[in-house]
């Protein structure tokens, strides 16, 4: 028995090696160094969110509108051969020779620029790729935390008692920050901000997020259908001015009107006292520090999901197949990491609204 499950071992470390050097020779760097054909090609990263419905927006996001596309190129071509073009001019055999280079001309110069994106339009509505992401991480926690309280019994079960255990996690987290009543009260928001970061982080390491898009027709894939919610500015600005909304609430129901004299402190001022002048300056600092986290809570966890994301394509890219796992492992930590700091930081910010005492 003990020599089988040691055979079992040295099997499963050699088919690692294997796939690592595997990998090694196929990848980017491999096959340079052997000469050898890539065995994926090289990949694109699209900071922007890419539009996936509807068709028309998604056509024209990626260049492929009427006047650009090499389709109406070359339906243009078969309609003007041997008629006029609406100049008054006839296209003869030559003529359509010379268009048929120009149509293969374009559709090689669009291989060759690669990916051409146009940014939507203020007024423009399409469902991104990333809407698509937090919609499914929004699917998948509200499923997971229903079915976990569908049958709650007095011994809990093993899907009960780790829904128990996320709860009470993230429950006695806020208590050691807020204490007890606050920590409750304040305890749905951030527990949706803290589940919401963390699913989207883990959930984007799913394969099909990189393999599942809409291709060309060499069959590259020109824009992804669903991409990591975290990678789009706007989901990480919507947390960060949900949080800041959160805190300065919390600061006015503790405080009243009062919160706001540590922003404007022009009482020592209107009494004529000139020592008013630190107080205004320290108020304006103390104004300015308040905005400024709606800034770095964004960039934090945009920066951190699109790096994220980037490390796992060009890894993939230059060593596949198992190299990659070691990168999931690492962003499995940093998904972990990001979810704490995000609700831990709006914890931090509540406890500073709700205890700020007038100096």
């Amino acid at each position: 028995m003990a020599s089988s499950k040691k055979m079992i071992k040295y099997l499963v470390i050699a088919g690692i090696v294997a796939l690592l050097v595997t990998g090694f020779i196929n990848g980017a760097i491999g096959s340079s160094i052997f000469g050898k054909e890539r065995f994926l090609e090289k990949p694109h990263i699209a900071l922007p969110p890419q539009p996936v419905f509807p068709q028309s927006v998604r056509d024209h996001h990626l260049g492929y509108s009427d006047e650009h596309s090499y389709e109406s190129v070359t339906k243009h071509q078969d309609d003007s051969h041997g008629k006029s073009d609406g100049h008054g001019d006839v296209h003869d055999s030559s003529d359509h020779k010379g268009h048929d280079d120009y149509g293969q001309d374009s559709k090689d110069g669009h291989a060759d620029e690669g990916h051409h994106s146009t940014p939507l339009g203020l007024m423009d509505f399409a469902i991104t790729n990333t809407m698509i992401s937090s919609w499914f991480a929004t699917i998948v926690i509200v499923l997971l935390f229903v079915l976990g309280a569908r049958k709650k019994a007095l011994i809990p079960g093993r899907f009960q008692s780790l829904i128990e255990i996320m709860f009470e996690g993230v429950l006695g987290f806020a208590s050691s920050v807020l204490g007890n009543d606050m920590a409750r009260k304040v305890f749905p928001v951030v527990a949706t901000i803290f589940f919401f970061v963390l699913f989207n982080a883990w959930l984007a390491l799913l394969p099909f997020y990189q393999f599942l898009g809409f291709v060309n027709e060499s069959g590259t894939i020109e824009a992804h259908f669903i991409r990591p919610a975290g990678t789009d500015l706007n989901m990480p600005l919507a947390l960060g001015l949900i949080s800041f909304v959160l805190v300065e609430y919390w600061g006015i129901k503790s405080h009243g009107l009062g919160y706001f004299k540590k922003f404007f402190a022009f009482g020592k001022i209107l009494r004529g006292k000139p020592s008013g002048i630190i107080d205004v300056f320290v108020g304006l600092l103390e104004l300015i520090s308040e905005l400024v986290r709606i800034v770095s809570f964004t960039f934090r966890l945009f920066g951190n999901m699109t790096a994220g994301e980037i490390l796992v394509v060009m890894v993939t890219f230059l060593v596949p197949f198992i190299a990659t796992q070691f990168v999931f492992g690492l962003e499995l930590l940093v998904g972990l990491i990001q979810s704490i700091i995000f609700a831990g930081l709006t914890l931090v910010f509540i406890s500073v609204a709700t205890s700020h005492e007038e100096h």
